[in-house]
């Protein structure tokens, strides 16, 4: 099952929209390492420079709102981006996150006790959320098991997988 992550983070507010995850000029993109080069570029020019030394996403509220575009989660997680943590996601976002395989966890408050460059390990199946850089802990919903296999295998295969069963 999914590992644990650890990272540096990055750290952003409230309703960061799919616009400005990968702005729509972008979209005719097809290679998700190009669309990469392009993630966050809508809201900060340097992240690109940011993502070598911090993988961990760190929001507000209603991460990923706007558009349902796939292309959002896929910028970010070939950008080297290993975990988003929010207080909440847009549902669109979340699932396509999760399909996709990038790592996405709810913290109520997380925004308020997590500050840019901390360092921080995150447990997902347990919802657990270290903060290494002030020795102190988080809960965040954990993730279902069955999401975690999602995430890991990506939706395509967990559901071949799952027909191949019955």
């Amino acid at each position: 099952m999914m590992m644990d992550i650890k990272g540096k983070v990055i750290k952003y507010g409230d309703s960061v929209n799919t616009d400005v995850i990968i702005p729509s000029k972008f979209l005719v993109l097809i290679d998700p390492k190009d669309l990469a080069k392009h993630a966050m570029e809508g809201i900060d020019p340097d992240f690109s420079e940011k993502v070598k030394d911090r993988k961990i996403i760190v929001a507000g509220r209603n991460f990923g709102s706007g558009s349902s575009r796939e292309q959002a989660p896929v910028s970010l997680k070939y950008a080297g981006v290993q975990c988003v943590l929010a207080e909440s996601f847009a549902r669109i976002f979340y699932r396509n996150a999760i399909n996709i395989g990038l790592p996405i966890v709810e913290c109520d408050g997380i925004s308020k006790k997590v500050d840019d460059g901390e360092e921080l390990e995150v447990i997902p199946r347990e919802g657990l959320i270290k903060n290494l850089t002030k020795e102190t802990k988080l809960k965040a919903n954990p993730i279902p098991d069955f999401l975690l296999e999602i995430m890991e295998k990506g939706l395509v295969e967990y559901m071949k997988e799952r027909k191949v069963k019955k």
